[in-house]
């Protein structure tokens, strides 16, 4: 499709993160879209075990719900910028990336403290100039090893999905949100992480953030 062959020509240099170390038992749970009202449930489940991960979070959505974003800081997991308005980066001049990406790290900084340092585009959507914003704006982009498709499976599938994508350094993308929607129904995702987490840890492996995941 031309948005592939488009998003390889648009980030030059191979400086995009889809895993960490494959010497490592670790994994990092990242979730995108939100936060959502039931970002804290996932706190919750993320709690229980002593789980930290990285949120990648959308400023129209920090603005919405400031303390569950607040929450999600509070609890020491990583914020990521994952646009202002779920744009699609895709035909978008440099000037509009800009503003998306900065206005969602304005509000992120405003709201919870945190300056992010990582970003991931909408749908995964690379495009001409992309690159050249986020070294503007200090952002490393964060791809993943494997995606759960959670907005579309049923919790039994995106479980097996995670099972089969567990391997040294690997990088899960789901969500706690669901695009720009409101309360959002995340049952799905939520009972799949629940199932995974515990046998991940069983097995030996460390759940990190992606930061903590390269700094390795």
């Amino acid at each position: 499709m031309l948005w592939e062959l488009a998003g390889r020509l648009a980030w030059p240099g191979g400086a995009l993160v889809y895993r960490g170390p494959k010497e490592r038992k670790a994994l990092a749970l990242t979730f995108d879209d939100g936060p959502s009202e039931s970002t804290p449930e996932l706190l919750e489940l993320l709690a229980r075990y002593g789980v930290g991960a990285t949120f990648f979070q959308c400023g129209m959505h920090v603005r919405r719900l400031p303390d569950i974003a607040r929450a999600v800081a509070e609890a020491s997991h990583e914020i990521g910028n994952h646009s202002d308005s779920h744009r699609s980066m895709l035909f978008c001049s440099p000037r509009i990336m800009y503003e998306e990406l900065n206005s969602a790290q304005e509000t992120i900084f405003a709201i919870t403290g945190v300056r992010s340092r990582l970003f991931r585009p909408p749908y995964g959507y690379l495009w001409f100039g992309l690159s050249g914003v986020t070294r503007q704006l200090g952002l490393t982009g964060v791809m993943w090893t494997t995606i759960g498709w959670d907005w579309t499976h049923d919790a039994r599938r995106v479980h097996a999905i995670l099972r089969n994508g567990c391997q040294n350094g690997a990088i899960f993308c789901l969500h706690d949100g669901r695009g720009t929607e409101t309360k959002p129904d995340i049952a799905n995702t939520l009972e799949a992480v629940r199932r995974f987490i515990p046998e991940a840890l069983d097995q030996g492996f460390r759940f990190e953030t992606v930061s903590q995941l390269l700094r390795h």
